[in-house]
């Protein structure tokens, strides 16, 4: 078959390393630019990351010899590609722009970027959740003026460990939730060695994060009106976010209380017959389990779980009754993979296959 062209554009961060390393032997899609800011364009991809590649193994050999672009000469860049990857590091106001540029040259974008994740007409995906919201693209085609560009974007990496565990729960009446995260250094776009006073130590504060971890899975389990998705209006949220020494894998401990308090056997069989689009389609970045429960006291652990399913899987345990609140659990998503690149690329594969990057 022939493969889709796919840009990356933000190629040189750590989460654009993350889509190269993904995008080996795609069977969908193969990578046909890359793009960065303007000191990296005219360059080969090799030497724009020179002392800064952070994945593990060596930079693939179909991308080491490929010449930067600049990610601002979208005109350059969308003759290249049937769609791109959005990974940035910019103020919100640019972003923006950038990615309404390159949909009004009629290449839908995939943003792992915040900027677009309130735009009322652009879908904020967990592709297992609410793929009802991509019924909102017509209507952002129609705003930007477009035929085939659109943007969709994927939500904050720290809201997945818990909202995956709470969507299949909602028909019990969720009223609140307390969640306090526990963040990979990788969530920062850090490494050890360039972080070194994160060793041994916790820092209790993420700027901007409480807000986005509080408000966003509002968003993910809001409704579509009139071409809009307006986000719900319960349940209560309210959360801590932590900087912890760990490479990958973002941890939440959540409490929950119920409308209709349901017995934990049956929290547990919700969880584990949780399924979506992605895993009916059988996409190539769907883990066969969405939700896996541990039935051990100290199970799901970064180090042991963060991999599950290459990455792209939800891990929870430790589910009790609480003295507080009705229930009790920790779970575990993978922010770099499940939180960020691997949810774009599955992201990016379920469009594919729905029909909205067809040509």
């Amino acid at each position: 078959m022939n493969k889709m062209r796919a840009g990356i554009i933000g190629a040189t961060g750590m989460v654009g390393q993350r889509f190269i390393m993904l995008l080996q032997d795609h069977p969908y899609f193969e990578i046909s630019a890359l793009a960065a800011s303007a000191r990296s364009a005219g360059q080969t991809f090799e030497k724009a990351v020179e002392g800064r590649w952070k994945m593990k193994g060596e930079i693939p050999a179909s991308v080491k010899n490929m010449v930067m672009y600049d990610a601002a000469d979208v005109e350059t860049v969308a003759k290249e590609v049937d769609f791109v990857f959005c990974a940035v590091d910019m103020k919100k106001d640019e972003i923006k722009a950038l990615e309404e540029a390159y949909a009004k040259a009629e290449v839908p974008v995939v943003s792992n970027n915040s900027a677009n994740r309130w735009t009322p007409d652009v879908p904020m995906l967990i592709p297992e959740i609410n793929i009802d919201h991509l019924s909102v693209i017509e209507a952002q085609k129609k705003r930007l003026g477009t035929k085939r560009g659109f943007i969709i974007v994927k939500p904050n990496c720290s809201i997945q460990s818990y909202v995956a565990a709470l969507t299949p729960l909602m028909e019990f009446g969720i009223k609140e939730v307390v969640a306090t995260t526990y963040q990979a250094i990788s969530g920062a776009g850090k490494t050890f060695e360039q972080w070194p006073e994160m060793i041994d130590n916790v820092i209790p504060y993420i700027g901007g994060e409480e807000e986005k971890s509080e408000q966003e899975p509002l968003r993910i389990w809001g409704t579509v009106d009139n071409g809009t998705v307006v986000k719900a209006d319960a349940p209560l949220i309210t959360t801590q976010c932590i900087r912890v020494p760990v490479t990958d894998g973002h941890t939440a401990a959540v409490f929950v209380n119920f409308e209709k308090k349901p017995t934990k056997e049956e929290i547990i069989k919700r969880w584990k017959e949780f399924s979506g689009r992605p895993q009916a389609l059988e996409l190539p970045s769907a883990p066969e389990q969405f939700i896996t429960y541990f039935e051990e006291d100290n199970r799901p652990q970064a180090a042991l779980d963060r991999d599950i399913y290459k990455g792209m899987g939800i891990t929870l345990g430790r589910l009790r009754e609480d003295t507080l609140f009705d229930y009790k659990f920790v779970g575990l998503a993978h922010n770099t993979l499940r939180g960020a690149a691997g949810g774009g690329l599955l992201t990016a594969e379920l469009l594919y296959r729905e029909g909205y990057f067809n040509k």
